[in-house]
Order: structure tokens, then C-alpha cells, then sequence
């Protein structure tokens, strides 16, 4: 190509070049021109399109399509949980002609011009007046719904096998965060997403992993066999361990539970007639005279020894087989201690007054059989188990006795009586209460909250002597009186307090039929608690103890 044809060809270029530059010129003096005055090409609020509007224009827009925006629910995303919250109740409100005014002007760089062309739309936020006295407590609210607790593994044995239950993480959010997110991200259409930490478990399922397959896999691991004597061994399966070992939680880790003493019981259900229990000496006065049958030292399971270290029998540290250790049980009340008793001396004593022939007659028999009883030293008295039977063939007969609160009649009728002398008479000698029920509602002919009812088979008075003496129940009875007297050795004086009536209750009235119907004017019922204080001969106090009874009221009834 010559000199003539390039120059001619650069010419056009050069035209072309130029002429290009006018029209963008002219293009970009046109979008000048145009767009004076207006927003921003590609400007958005909330989602909402204002590019190329008048300010004012677009203020009208955005509160036409945003102007409800704060009574509309907002949902804020943290994980897998999410919540929600009414902008206005947070005291969220909106200021869109602030929003417009932050909007800057188009910028007068032809580049950054054409760059609005293609780029991505200018999201712009919206003020929001916030009162913070309103949005505290939104925030809580949000809080607590976003987050929730780690679940801590679980291991447990049960029925001879490990079970676990896996750990969960838990999640919490930055209230930071949340306030931030929520007080800039409320009017985005996709909601607020705050991004959630996670809170670790306690126990975590590494620690039940390792728990599962450590210690409560050992405690499984075969059979705790504890041999006896007489070839007599008590093999406790896993079953029967899972019975006693659990599973709690100490801090952060998991530990065994043992129950050594459940264990003793599985044990000693088969071990047991290995055993020798010692025989306390007795003393009976059934033939007139006294006479002593002997004491027997006995032959125990010294179980503390035998059970020592038992943990790591359990995890296998120690045999799971061993032999179990055997102690001397001497008597507490020997042969020469009984035959050496003295009972001269009145130990507690206690009378009362009126019962009908019926019932005498019952108190009678009743005193009859208690009479010459001995309570050797450790040993504990039951009324019931002493007498046996007391129906018909042992010559007992029909008197009164308390059915469902009010008068009734049955064979044996009046025995409580009784037992509220006797019970009298334990109190006074400081012997320990076993088992005592008083009446259910108030006889004025005992005293208030030291009284005792008895039911053959169901409701029984028993009592200890933990004294170091024998003593003897001797009964009196004749005049309208009853009298029980427990002889042996004074050792204690006993003091008895009532401390009043409180909490009356008023009777309610019923209508009851048949010959055997008692009309009753009623009586209230009230509260009261009796306090036995015991001391040494020399007056030191040993023990105070106090009872508190409930009386219910005695109906009024009347006869149909």
C-alpha cells in the first residue's frame, strides 16, 4: 500500500474517533441535562425503585408502597430459628425526605455516568426514628426466641445394658448484632438474618463417647460374685448391677453412681443364712417365777469391710470376685445382765378413767395378756404382734370404736384405750416411739396429742427400750381405771409440754341410718403438738422432741 492509501485510511479513523467523541458528548451533556435535578440512575429505598424522580416525587413513592411498612410483621432468621417483631411496637418509625436528601447527586464523571448504565442498583436506608425504650424489650423478646439451651448427652444403665442419649449444640445471638441488624435490615423484603453462635453442651458427645465406652461399659463387664461361707456365693448379674449403678453428673463429667447400700441388700438377700444373729437374753414371768432363757452371740457379715473399695470392683480396678468378711456379734443384753435384773422401781406409769362395760371388758382381756410383759434392752414391743388375735374366740366382745369419723360398734371395741395407757407409760419411761397413730378426731378423756388408736392387722403401737435395762409391763385394772406401769430401772425423768390448740376446724353435719345409729352434736376439730423433753436423774437434758397432731372435726350427726 503506498503513502496516499494509509494516510487516507488514518484520515477515517481519526473521523471516526472524532465523531464518536461527539455523540458520547452530546449523550453525556443530554443525561446532564435530563437528569438535573433528579436522582441517581439505578437509586432503590427498601427496595423500592426512585431512580431518575424528582425528590419530592420519590418521597410520595416510597411512602405509597413503604408507608405501611411499619405495622407489617418482620421476620429475623438466626440459624434454624426464627422470630418475629411489628416495627412500630419496637418504636420504629420512618423518615423517608431524609432517606431522599442522603442520596447523593449524580456525579458529573462521565465514566462514573456510564458506569451507572451497567452497574448493580444503590440501595439506600432508610432512617428510622428508633425510640429505645420500646425496643429494649423487642429485643429480648428476640433474644430469647433465637436462642435456646445445649442439651447435655446423657448416659444411663439400665436393665443390663449402656444407653445414650447425644449431645445437642445450642445457639445464642450477638445482641449487638441483633440490634444492628435489626434497626438497618427490618425493611429488606428478604427479613433479617442475624448469624447465630453456638453454645457447647456441658457434657458434649466426646465426654458420652468416651463415659459410654470407659466406666459404664467396665461396670457391665461380667458378674460381682461375693462368696459366703458354707459354699454359699451371691452372684449379681447385669441385670441386677444395673439395679445399683447409675449414672449422674458432677459438674461438667459424667460419674458413676453407685448405691453400696442396695448392693448390700441384693448381696445379702443370699448371704444371709450364713449368718448367726446374736439372741438378746430373755426374761418371762409366764410360770409365776422369773425365768431366763439364755443369751446366743451371733456371727455377722461385717458388710463395711466387705464392701470396702466396692467402686473399683464395679470398674473392674479390683477382682470382681472376693470373699466377704465375717465379724462376732456379742449380745447386748447377756444371761448375767437378766439374771441379775431388778425391777423394783416404776419407770413410767399412766392411768385413765371411763369406758363402758363393753368396752371393759375388752381393756380387761387386753391387760390381761400385756401383763408380766418383758422388753429386754434393744428389743421393741408390739401391742399387737404380743396379744394376736383379739376377735371373738378369744373372748373379746362387740363395743364402740370410730368408723369413718363417727360412733360405730366391732368386736374389740375400746382396746384403743389401752393403748393410749400403755402409750402413756412408754412416753413416761423414755422408751422410743416406733409406731403410734392417735385418733382421728379428739376424745377428751386422753390427753391432747398423746393418745393412741390400734387396729388388728393395720394400725399398731410398738415402742423400744433403748435403755440398758429391762423393764416390765404390769397392768392394774378394776374401779373404772386402767393402769399400766413399766418396772425396772429409773434411769430418766420425763417432762411432757403442750404447746395449745390452733387451726379449728368446724364439723360438718351428717344423716346416718339403722338401729346402730349415735346421734352426735359434733365437735371441732383443731391442731395441737405436745413436746416430751427427757432428762438424766441428775436433770441434764438428754432429748426433746415435739409431735404435732390433727384432729378432724367430729361430725354432727343425726339418725334417719
Amino acid at each position: 500500500m503506498n503513502k496516499a492509501g494509509t494516510g487516507k485510511k488514518w484520515a477515517i479513523i481519526a473521523g471516526l474517533l472524532v465523531g464518536l467523541l461527539v455523540i458520547l458528548g452530546v449523550a453525556y451533556a443530554l443525561d446532564v441535562v435530563s437528569g438535573k435535578g433528579k436522582l441517581p440512575r439505578k437509586t432503590s429505598v427498601g427496595g423500592v425503585d426512585i431512580s431518575r424522580m424528582e425528590p419530592q416525587a420519590a418521597i410520595d413513592k416510597l411512602e405509597s408502597e413503604l408507608g405501611g411498612a411499619t405495622s407489617q410483621s418482620v421476620t429475623v432468621t438466626a440459624g434454624e430459628r426464627e422470630a418475629q417483631f411489628i416495627p412500630e411496637q419496637a418504636g420504629m418509625s420512618l423518615d423517608f425526605a431524609a432517606a431522599v436528601d442522603s442520596i447523593p447527586e449524580a456525579s458529573m464523571n462521565p465514566f462514573a455516568r456510564l458506569a451507572a448504565f451497567f452497574g448493580g442498583p444503590q440501595e439506600i436506608d432508610v432512617d428510622a426514628d428508633i425510640e429505645p425504650t420500646a425496643l429494649e424489650p423487642v429485643l429480648n423478646r428476640l433474644s430469647n426466641e433465637l436462642s435456646f439451651d445445649a442439651t447435655d448427652g446423657q448416659v444411663a444403665i439400665e436393665e443390663g445394658e449402656v444407653k445414650t442419649v447425644d449431645a445437642k449444640l445450642g445457639q445464642s445471638v450477638d445482641r449487638g448484632q441483633l440490634e444492628e441488624k435489626v434497626t438497618s435490615d427490618w425493611l429488606d423484603p428478604k427479613g433479617v438474618e442475624v448469624e447465630p453462635e453456638d453454645v457447647q453442651p456441658a457434657i458434649d458427645q466426646d465426654k458420652v463417647d468416651e463415659f459410654a465406652a470407659g466406666p459404664a461399659k467396665a461396670a457391665l463387664n461380667g458378674d460381682l460374685e461375693l462368696k459366703g461361707r458354707e459354699d454359699v456365693t451371691a452372684s449379681l448379674d447385669k441385670q441386677a448391677i444395673s439395679s445399683f449403678v447409675g449414672v449422674k453428673k458432677e459438674g461438667e463429667n459424667l460419674q458413676l453412681d453407685i448405691d453400696v447400700e442396695r448392693a448390700q441388700e441384693l448381696f445379702d438377700a443370699t448371704l444371709a443364712d450364713t449368718e448367726t444373729e446374736m439372741q438378746n437374753a430373755q426374761i418371762s414371768f409366764a410360770s409365776g417365777a422369773m425365768q431366763v432363757t439364755p443369751h446366743s452371740d451371733g456371727e455377722v457379715i461385717d458388710w463395711e469391710t466387705t464392701l470396702r473399695d466396692f467402686d473399683k470392683r464395679v470398674l473392674g480396678e479390683e477382682p470382681r470376685e472376693w470373699d466377704a468378711a465375717y465379724e462376732d456379734e456379742s449380745a447386748e443384753f447377756t444371761t448375767e445382765d437378766a439374771e441379775n435384773a431388778s425391777f423394783d422401781e416404776v419407770v413410767g406409769e399412766f392411768t385413765t378413767s371411763g369406758y363402758s362395760d363393753a368396752s371393759g371388758r375388752n381393756i380387761e382381756l387386753t391387760a390381761q395378756m400385756v401383763n408380766g410383759a418383758v422388753i429386754s434392752p434393744g428389743d421393741t414391743f408390739s401391742l399387737n404382734g404380743y396379744t394376736g388375735p383379739r376377735g371373738a374366740a378369744q373372748g373379746f366382745v362387740e363395743s364402740g370404736i370410730i368408723i369413718d369419723g363417727h360412733a360405730g360398734t366391732a368386736v374389740g371395741g375400746g382396746i384403743s384405750q389401752f393403748a393410749t395407757t400403755l402409750y402413756n407409760a412408754s412416753y413416761f419411761a423414755g422408751m422410743t416411739d416406733v409406731a403410734h397413730t392417735p385418733h382421728s378426731y379428739y376424745i377428751s378423756r386422753y390427753p391432747a396429742g398423746r393418745e393412741a388408736t390400734v387396729y388388728e392387722g393395720a394400725i399398731d403401737l410398738q415402742f423400744k427400750n433403748d435403755s440398758q435395762y429391762p423393764v416390765q409391763i404390769q397392768t392394774s385394772f378394776g374401779g373404772g381405771n386402767v393402769t399400766v406401769k413399766l418396772m425396772g430401772v429409773k434411769t430418766v425423768d420425763v417432762e411432757s409440754v403442750n404447746n395449745g390448740r390452733w387451726a379449728q376446724t368446724s364439723p360438718h353435719r351428717i344423716q346416718l341410718s339403722g338401729s346402730d345409729c349415735a346421734p352426735s352434736s359434733g365437735a371441732p376439730g383443731f391442731t395441737t403438738s405436745d413436746t416430751r423433753i427427757i432428762r438424766d436423774l441428775s436433770g441434764n437434758e438428754i432429748n426433746r422432741e415435739t409431735i404435732t397432731t390433727v384432729y378432724d372435726p367430729q361430725p354432727i350427726v343425726t339418725c334417719s
